[in-house]
């Protein structure tokens, strides 16, 4: 599929995947999508303690570059999982910007060594945050009680809506540990309603540019699941 790259409305870039009309990051703001949805509603609620993330598709690295930065701020000790089955290209991650728009220049080093990184190993990018890049279908994760935060980051519904279904998500339910935390920009009511049948307690919280809601869903022992 034909695939460009643009700027978004936040002057950060993502690839588009033209087929499909459907880009990495939301063209109203890469950047602030990823702030608000992924740090703002779930890593800032974690603090001053060790913490394991799945990322459901690392795409271009871009809130995995974002969660180590801010893993300083909030003196986090990180092991972050990214799934991804159809890697981004050299020629493509030449073409982002998240470097210079966010002033993380100190980062670049450890930004190019996270995609150069080989796959299904551990690879220590700094003293608190460590990489795992898993290259497989989401179908395939069958994690049990791993993580402490999931950010749920596959493309939408309307082009891929065997993502975002019961089965996926009883597989992100099982991968977290208890009290353990899903959040993601979609809002639809399929999805929500697919998360509360497995188990999840979900809410809807107010959305990133561009989009009106968005949800987060909770990981309570006490609610019933399939």
């Amino acid at each position: 599929m034909k695939r460009k790259i643009i700027t978004t409305s936040d002057g950060s870039k993502t690839i588009q995947i033209e087929d499909w009309d459907e880009q990495y990051h939301s063209k109203h703001g890469a950047i602030q999508e990823a702030y608000h949805v992924f740090i703002k509603h779930g890593l800032s609620l974690f603090n001053k303690q060790p913490l394991s993330i799945l990322e459901i598709g690392f795409g271009t690295g871009l809130n995995a570059l974002i969660t180590w930065k801010e893993s300083v701020n909030f003196n986090l000790d990180i092991e972050y999982t990214g799934v991804e089955k159809y890697p981004v290209i050299l020629e493509e991650l030449e073409g982002l910007n998240y470097i210079s728009e966010l002033n993380a220049t100190t980062f670049k080093d450890g930004f190019n060594e996270m995609h150069q990184a080989p796959w299904d190993s551990t690879n220590v990018i700094s003293d608190q945050f460590t990489l795992i890049k898993q290259k497989k279908d989401f179908l395939e994760i069958d994690e049990e009680e791993r993580y402490n935060l999931i950010y749920f980051d596959a493309f939408g519904a309307r082009v891929q809506p065997e993502l975002w279904t019961e089965v996926i998500f009883l597989k992100m339910y099982n991968a977290l540990k208890e009290n353990g935390i899903l959040v993601t920009y979609s809002a639809k009511g399929s999805v929500r309603r697919a998360m509360q049948t497995v188990g999840f307690t979900v809410e809807r919280l107010p959305g990133p540019p561009g989009k009106r809601e968005m949800l987060r869903a909770r990981k309570v022992l006490d609610n019933k699941k399939l």
